[in-house]
C-alpha cells in the first residue's frame, strides 16, 4: 500500500506539472518532441522516456543532442537559441525526482526468504528479478520466490580488464566443458544505444557488470542484464584518437573510467554518481584516453592516446580517494634526461609513445608491467634517428613510485606503427628446466617473446608469421636483426607484417596444463611511403602513409604457440577478410573461446584447435570475451558490436 501511495503521489505531481498553463518551453516540447517521446515525456513506440535521456546530462549536452541528433536514432531538430533554452528548461521540469536511471523514486520494503527485511529505493524490476538500493547506499540484486525474494550475487568476479592482475584471460571455473559446450546458449542481451564496434571488456564485481563506451558507463545486473544506473557526458568535439573506451577499474565503492579528453573520473559504483574528476593532460595538445585503468593498492593508474598525433606519452597514478596525482612516468624523455640520447632529432618534442592498453601487475614484487606505443611521425624516422626510447617497449615500474626497474624495446626506431601495446601476460612456469617468473608477449612486429620478468632478459624470441620481411630474427643481445631495404621510402616499400600488425591489442590467453599461448593473428603486408610533415595541434603527425600491399593473401589465424619453443602447436584459419579484432578466453576445462572472423562467437578444443561450438552474431569483432559465476552458474560474456551478450548452459 505504501509503495502504491507513493506512486500515486508522483503520478499526481506529473499530471499537475503537465496540466499547468502551457508556457513557451512546453509548447516547444509538444511541437518538437511529443510526437516521439509522448506529451508527458514518458515515451512511445517511437522513442524512449525522456527521463532516461535528461537526468544524467547537463544543458550543453542536451542542446547538442537536440541540434545534432543521435546516429541511427533521434533526428536533428532545427531550433533557435531562445526556443532551445526554453525547451531545456521544460525538460528539467519532467525530471520530477532524479533517481537511479532517471526514474521516479519508489520506496519499498521487501522480505527475503531468510527473513531479512530490506528497506530502500527501487532501482529496477522484471518478471523474475528485482533490484533495490538500501538506505546505506548499497545495491541488492534479488530474485522472486513466490511473495518473497532471494538475494543473489557473483561468486566468481571478473574485476579487471584482463580478469586478474596477471593479464591472463584464463578461468578455473569448471561448469562449461568440452562435453557440454554444445548446449551453451544466450542468456540475455543488453544493447548500448547508438553504439557499434565497442572495444570494452565487461567487468563484474559483486554481481554488477560495468560496460563502457566513450564518456559512458552503465551498470547491469550480471544475471539478467537489467540496467541499474548509467553515467554519461558529451563527446569532446575535436579530440584526437579517442573514439573508443575499453573499460573501467573497480576498487572499494568506486568505479574509475577515462574520458575522451584525457580525464580520469571516479564514480560511486552503487549509484553512478561522480565523485571526482582529474585532468590527466590537455587534450588540445593532441591527448586523449581510451584504456581501462588499473587499480593497484590505493592507486588507480591510467594511460593516454595520441601516438599518431604527436602527444608526449606518459603513464600516471592517482589517489583513489581524492583523484590527486601521485606519480607520472614519461615514455618520451626531455632533452638531457636518460634516454633522450636515443632520439637524435627534433621529433623528441612530439615523440608519441602512448600507453593506451591496460598493463599488468605482479603483487609479489609490486611491479607494474605496461606496454607503450609507437613513436610519432611514425612512417618517417629522419628526425629521430636513434632507438626512440621508450616507445614500442615493455616498462617494468615500481607500482608505488613509478620508478623504472627495467625496460625492453621490441621494435627500436619503429617506422611501421607497430605499437607494443599487446597484453604482457605474467606466468610462473617451467622454462628450459627451471621454474621461472615469465612475461609472455606476442608483438605486433611478428615475434613471440618470453622474457624473465625479474630483469627483462629475452629468454625466447620466435617469428610466428609465415611472411615477415623486416628482420631475420632477434639477436643474442635482444635486438632485431634488420634486413636491408625495409625502411619506408617516398616511392613506397612493401613490408610484412602490415600496419595493423601481426597481432594487436585484442587479448591473448594461456593454459598452464597445455603450455600453450592462444592469440589472434593477421597475415598481411603494407606498402609504406614516407613524406615530410609538421606537428600541428588538432592534426595527426604521421610522416607519410601506408596501404595494404596489393596481390597478397590476407588471412586471420588463431594460433596456439608452445611457450617453451615458440613453435605453433596448431593454427585455425578463419573466414577470409582479416578485419576481426576479437581476443581469446581460455578455460581450465580445455576450451578457447574467441571472436571468429566470420562474426561467430566460438569455442575450440585447446589441445587441437577443433571448433566445438559457435554462435553467429553477424557482427565484426572489436572486443574480447570474459567469464564469471553468478548465483552459482558460470557465464561467458562478450560485446558484439554494440550488444553485450551473456552465455550459459541450459537450466
Amino acid at each position: 500500500m505504501r509503495a502504491l501511495l507513493i506512486v500515486s503521489v508522483f503520478s499526481l505531481l506529473i499530471s499537475s506539472a503537465v496540466s499547468q498553463d502551457r508556457g513557451p518551453g512546453q509548447r516547444a516540447f509538444e511541437a518538437r518532441c511529443a510526437i516521439c517521446h509522448g506529451g508527458d515525456g514518458h515515451g512511445t513506440d517511437r522513442a524512449p522516456s525522456i527521463y532516461d535521456k535528461t537526468a544524467a546530462r547537463d544543458n550543453a549536452s542536451i542542446a547538442t543532442v537536440v541540434k545534432n541528433g543521435l546516429p541511427g536514432g533521434m533526428p536533428a531538430i532545427q531550433v533557435g537559441d531562445d526556443e532551445l533554452t526554453q525547451l531545456i528548461a521544460y525538460l528539467r521540469t519532467l525530471q520530477m525526482v532524479p533517481a537511479a536511471g532517471g526514474r521516479p523514486v519508489v520506496r519499498e520494503t521487501l522480505t527475503l526468504t531468510d527473513g531479512k527485511i530490506l528497506n530502500g529505493v527501487r532501482v529496477a524490476v522484471g518478471l523474475t528479478d528485482h533490484q533495490i538500493r538500501t538506505d546505506d547506499g548499497k545495491l541488492h540484486l534479488l530474485r522472486k520466490v513466490d511473495d518473497k525474494y532471494r538475494e543473489v550475487t557473483s561468486t566468481v568476479d571478473w574485476p579487471t580488464f584482463h580478469g586478474d592482475m596477471s593479464g591472463n584471460r584464463y578461468t578455473t571455473m569448471t561448469q562449461i566443458t568440452k562435453d557440454n559446450v554444445k548446449s551453451l546458449g544466450a542468456k540475455w542481451v543488453y544493447t548500448v544505444r547508438n553504439a557499434q564496434g565497442l572495444q570494452d571488456t565487461p567487468q563484474v564485481v559483486g554481481g554488477v557488470m560495468y560496460v563502457t563506451n566513450v564518456n559512458f558507463c552503465v551498470a547491469l545486473d550480471a544475471g539478467s542484464g537489467r540496467q541499474l544506473w548509467q553515467w554519461m557526458r558529451p563527446s569532446t568535439q575535436g579530440v584526437m584518437g579517442a573514439g573508443s573506451n575499453r573499460g573501467v577499474a573497480v576498487a572499494g565503492d568506486r568505479v574509475f573510467i577515462v574520458t575522451d579528453n584525457a580525464h580520469i573520473v571516479a564514480l560511486n559504483r552503487y549509484t553512478g554518481t561522480q565523485v571526482w574528476d582529474t585532468e590527466m593532460a590537455d587534450w588540445h595538445q593532441n591527448y586523449g584516453a581510451t584504456g581501462a585503468p588499473l587499480a593497484v593498492g590505493n592507486l588507480v593508474i591510467g594511460g593516454i592516446t595520441g601516438g599518431e598525433a604527436g602527444s608526449r606519452g606518459f603513464l600516471a597514478a592517482f589517489d583513489q580517494t581524492t583523484g590527486k596525482e601521485v606519480w607520472r612516468f614519461w615514455t618520451v624523455p626531455k632533452a638531457g634526461e636518460p634516454g633522450a640520447e636515443t632520439w637524435g632529432g627534433k621529433d623528441i618534442e612530439h615523440g608519441g609513445g602512448p600507453t593506451w592498453i591496460t598493463g599488468t601487475y605482479d603483487a609479489q614484487t609490486e611491479t607494474l608491467f605496461w606496454p607503450t606505443g609507437n613513436p610519432a611521425k611514425e612512417y618517417n624516422g629522419d628526425d629521430r634517428k636513434g632507438d626512440d626510447l621508450y616507445t614500442d617497449s615493455l616498462l617494468a615500474l615500481d607500482a608505488k613510485t613509478g620508478k623504472l626497474k627495467w625496460y625492453y624495446q621490441f621494435t627500436p626506431h619503429d617506422t611501421y606503427d607497430w605499437d607494443a601495446t599487446e597484453i604482457p601476460v605474467l606466468v610462473d612456469a617451467m622454462f628450459q628446466g627451471h621454474m621461472r617468473k615469465l612475461v609472455l608477449h606476442a608483438d605486433r612486429n611478428g615475434f613471440f617473446y618470453v622474457l624473465d620478468r625479474t630483469n627483462g632478459k629475452v629468454l625466447l624470441a620466435k617469428q610466428f608469421l609465415k611472411e615477415l620481411t623486416w628482420a631475420s630474427g632477434i639477436g643474442p643481445d635482444g635486438r632485431p636483426i634488420l634486413k636491408a631495404g625495409q625502411e619506408p621510402t617516398a616511392a613506397g616499400t612493401r613490408v610484412c607484417p602490415s600496419q595493423d600488425g601481426a597481432t594487436n591489442f585484442y587479448s591473448p590467453s594461456f593454459i598452464p596444463a597445455t603450455g600453450l599461448f592462444y592469440f589472434q593473428t593477421f597475415e598481411k603486408c603494407s606498402v609504406y611511403q614516407k613524406a615530410d610533415d609538421t606537428w600541428t595541434a588538432g592534426k595527426n603527425y604521421l610522416g607519410g602513409v601506408q596501404r595494404v600491399a596489393p596481390g597478397g593473401k590476407e588471412e586471420h589465424i588463431l594460433r596456439a604457440v608452445d611457450i617453451s619453443t615458440g613453435a605453433s602447436k596448431w593454427e585455425l584459419t578463419e573466414s577470409p577478410g582479416a578485419n576481426g579484432w576479437g581476443g581469446t578466453l581460455s578455460t581450465v576445462t580445455g576450451l578457447v573461446f574467441f571472436g571468429e572472423e566470420g562474426g561467430a562467437f566460438a569455442a575450440a578444443d585447446a589441445s587441437t584447435g577443433k571448433v566445438l561450438w559457435s554462435f553467429g552474431t553477424n557482427q565484426g569483432w572489436k572486443a574480447s570475451p570474459m567469464a564469471y559465476e553468478f548465483d552459482g552458474k558460470e557465464y561467458l560474456a562478450v560485446i558484439a558490436s554494440g550488444n553485450v551478450m551473456a552465455f550459459g548452459l541450459g537450466d
